[in-house]
C-alpha cells in the first residue's frame, strides 16, 4: 500500500521557463474549452472551494497572455469574460446564514463562499476570501493591456472590498489557520500598491500591524523554533510550507525584513524535521498529508536563502503544477501560488546544509528528527522510515522498564554534536525519572556513516527486565513513492525481537495492516476527519508494533547498555569499558567515548569519536 500524499520531491519538477510556458500553454487550452457562455471557468464538478476558482483560471490566463511573445488573440476576450462572471456571479454581499465569526452584521461588504448555497457550510467563508483576493490583486498586475478600465475599477474596489470584509467585518483568522492569516496580510500588501496612495499607506499599515499583532505574537514554540500556529498546533506538514510561501511572497512584495527573519526560522525548522529522502509525519490537521505546488515558492525562495535543500520535501504530485479536480483537469484554487512561483526567478538550492542543527542529525542517506525533548520523532536508515513505537500509552525512543518508558526528562537535556573521520554523531544527555522516583541519566549516542546508524544507549543499572525501544517501522522510500511496511533491517547487540499488540481496536496499531498513521490517528481523534488533530489523537495510542532490543552483553556492572544498528544486516558485537573519563565503545565501524554524565567543566556533555 502506498501513501497517497508523499510522493516525488518537488525540486524534482521542472521549472525552467519553457516549462512554466508549456503548463500554461496547457491550462489554456484547457480554459478555453471550458469557458461557457456566461464566463464560467470552474470545474464542472467543483462544489466546494468554489468562490475563487474561476477567478484563480482567469489569473492564469491573463499571465499566459502577459508572457507570450506571440499573442493569443483569444485570451483579452476569456479574460474579460471570465472577469466579469466573477464580478456578476461570485460575489455575495449579504451575510451568509449562519456564518459565525462576523463582528459586523449587514455590513454590505463583498466576501467569497466556500460553498455557493445559503448557509451549507459557511465557516470557509473567510479563507475563500483570502484566496479569491489574491486571484484579485494578481490580476491587476498582469493583465494591465487586457482588462478595460472600467472592469480593472471594479476589480480594484472589490478588492478592497473584500479586504476590509477581512479585516473589519469579520473576526481576523477564526479557523487559527497560519497559512491563512499570513495570506491575508499578503494580499494587502499587493492591494496597497493598487489604492491611491493615501488608501494604500493605510492598507499597507493595517497589513504590517495585523502580522505583528495577530499572527507573530501568537507563534508557537517547538524545537527551539517559534513558529506560526497552524489550527491550534504548532506545525503541519502540509500547511506548514503553504506558510512558508507566503512568507516568502510577503518578503518579496513589502522588502520587509521581519518575513524573511520568520521564513528563515521555520525553513531552519523543517529543514531539521525534514527527513534525508523528503518525509515528514505529523500535524494538528494532517498527519500524511503533503501540499505540492503551493509549497514551491517558498521552500525554493528560503532553501536558497538558508543554504538547505528544502526542495527533497516530498509533495504531492498529483498537484505538481496546480490544483486539479479527481480527473486530472485544472481547478483554478491556488492559482496565485502557481502564478507567483512562475514569477520568481529563484532556483533550487540542491545541497544539504553543513551547520548542525540540534533537533536533527543528518549524513548521506540516514537522518534522525529529534522532538521537543530530544526523543527521535522520525529514523530513516536504507530508505525505511521509523516512528516512534508506543508502549502502554507512552511514545518514543528509549529504555523500558516495568512496561514504563525513560524517555521523558526531567531537568535540561544536553546534546553535542561532532564529526570526525567521515562520521557524524549526537549525543544526547537526558536526566529521568522512573516510577521508583529515582533520577537517572539517559545518554544516547547516535552515530552514521551515512549508510547505517548505530544508536547506544546508557543507563544506570535497572531493576528487572529491561528492554530498549527501538521504534515502530512504518514506511519505506520506493523510488517516486512511499509505501507501508512493517520490515526492517536493524541488528542489536542484544536480543531484538519485533513485536506486535496483541489487543485489536483503533487504540492499537498493527505495522502489519495496510490502515494508515493517518487514518488511525483521526480514529482517534476528538472531532471528525478534516477537523481533528490528529497529533492529538495519535498520543492516545496505547500500544503498537515495536522494535525491542534487549541490554548488549559485557556493559559495565553499573550500567544498562543498548546498542543497535539501523539499516544493514549483519553481527553487532561492541565492547565496552568503563573508565574515569566515561564509557568507551567500539563496534566495527567507530570508537567512541561518551563522557560522565555530569560532562565537562561547563556541564556540556563530552564526546570523542574516531573510525575504526
Amino acid at each position: 500500500m502506498h501513501l497517497l500524499h508523499q510522493l516525488g520531491p518537488l525540486h524534482d519538477l521542472p521549472d525552467t521557463p519553457e516549462a512554466y510556458d508549456a503548463v500554461l500553454a496547457d491550462v489554456v487550452e484547457q480554459a478555453l474549452a471550458r469557458l461557457t457562455p456566461e464566463g464560467n471557468l470552474e470545474h464542472p464538478d467543483c462544489v466546494d472551494d468554489i468562490g475563487d476558482t474561476s477567478l484563480g483560471v482567469t489569473s492564469l490566463l491573463a499571465l499566459a497572455w502577459q508572457r507570450q511573445r506571440t499573442k493569443d488573440p483569444r485570451l483579452p476576450e476569456a479574460v474579460g469574460r471570465g472577469l466579469r462572471f466573477h464580478l456578476r456571479e461570485r460575489v455575495f454581499t449579504e451575510d451568509n446564514p449562519g456564518y459565525p465569526n462576523l463582528r459586523r452584521r449587514g455590513s454590505g461588504l463583498p466576501y467569497a463562499r466556500y460553498v455557493l448555497e445559503d448557509g451549507a457550510h459557511p465557516i470557509g467563508d473567510w479563507p475563500s476570501t483570502v484566496w479569491a483576493l489574491l486571484q484579485a490583486v494578481n490580476i491587476l498586475g498582469t493583465a494591465d493591456p487586457i482588462v478595460p478600465d472600467e472592469d480593472r475599477r471594479e476589480l480594484v474596489e472589490l478588492a478592497h472590498g473584500y479586504w476590509l470584509w477581512l479585516t473589519d467585518a469579520t473576526f481576523f483568522n477564526p479557523q487559527e489557520a497560519g497559512n491563512q492569516a499570513i495570506g491575508c496580510v499578503v494580499g494587502g500588501l499587493m492591494l496597497a500598491g493598487h489604492l491611491p496612495t493615501e488608501e494604500g499607506e493605510s492598507v499597507r499599515a493595517r497589513a504590517m500591524s495585523l502580522y505583528a499583532d495577530e499572527i507573530r505574537a501568537r507563534r508557537v514554540r517547538d524545537r527551539g523554533a517559534l513558529l506560526p500556529p497552524e489550527h491550534g498546533g504548532a506545525y503541519d506538514n502540509n500547511y506548514g510550507p503553504i506558510s512558508l510561501s507566503f512568507l516568502a511572497q510577503a518578503h518579496k512584495v513589502s522588502g520587509e525584513p521581519v518575513f524573511a527573519e520568520d521564513g528563515d526560522a521555520l525553513a531552519r525548522y523543517l529543514d531539521a524535521r525534514l527527513t534525508v529522502g523528503g518525509f515528514d509525519i505529523g500535524g494538528p490537521r494532517y498527519s500524511e498529508q503533503h501540499s505540492g505546488f503551493e509549497a514551491v515558492l517558498g521552500l525554493r525562495h528560503f532553501g536558497r536563502r538558508i543554504g538547505a535543500d528544502l526542495g527533497r520535501y516530498r509533495g504531492d504530485t498529483r498537484w505538481g503544477r496546480h490544483a486539479v479536480g479527481p480527473d486530472g483537469a485544472i481547478d483554478g484554487h491556488f492559482a496565485f501560488m502557481l502564478v507567483w512561483q512562475i514569477q520568481d526567478a529563484t532556483r533550487w538550492h540542491r545541497t544539504p546544509s553543513r551547520n548542525p542543527a540540534r533537533h536533527q542529525l543528518r549524513a548521506g542517506t540516514v537522518s534522525v528528527a529529534f522532538d521537543q525533548r530530544m526523543t527521535p520523532s522520525l529514523v530513516e536508515a536504507a530508505g525505511t522510515y521509523y516512528l516512534p513505537a508506543a508502549v502502554n500509552r507512552q511514545h518514543g525512543f528509549g529504555p523500558v522498564v516495568d512496561g514504563f518508558l525513560l524517555s521523558r526528562p526531567m531537568g535540561e537535556v544536553r546534546v553535542r554534536d561532532i564529526e570526525s573521520d567521515g562520521l557524524s554523531a549526537k549525543l544526547v544527555t537526558k536526566p529521568v525519572v522512573g516510577r521508583d522516583h529515582v533520577l537517572r541519566h539517559v545518554r544516547s549516542l547516535y552515530v552514521t556513516d551515512g549508510l547505517s546508524l548505530w544508536t547506544t544507549v546508557a543507563v544506570e543499572r535497572l531493576d528487572g527486565t529491561p528492554y530498549l525501544l527501538a521504534g515502530l517501522p512504518y514506511a519505506t522510500d520506493d523510488g517516486d513513492r512511499v509505501r507501508r511496511t512493517a520490515e526492517a533491517a536493524v541488528t542489536s547487540a542484544g536480543p531484538l525481537r519485533l513485536t506486535h499488540p496483541r489487543a485489536d481496536g483503533v487504540d492499537h496499531f498493527d505495522a502489519r495492516s495496510e490502515t494508515t498513521q493517518e487514518l488511525a490517528a483521526f480514529a482517534l481523534a476528538a472531532d471528525p476527519r478534516g477537523y481533528g488533530n490528529p497529533d492529538e489523537g495519535w498520543r492516545h495510542l496505547v500500544a503498537s508494533t515495536a522494535l525491542e532490543a534487549g541490554p548488549a552483553p559485557g556493559a559495565p556492572q553499573d550500567l544498562h547498555v543498548f546498542a543497535v544498528r539501523y539499516g544493514s544486516p549483519g553481527p553487532l558485537a561492541p565492547t565496552f569499558a568503563d573508565t574515569p573519563a566515561g564509557l568507551t565503545i567500539r563496534t566495527e565501524a567507530f570508537t567512541a567515548l561518551i563522557g560522565n554524565p555530569a560532562g565537562d567543566a561547563r556541564g556540556e556533555p563530552a564526546l570523542e569519536l574516531r573510525r575504526r
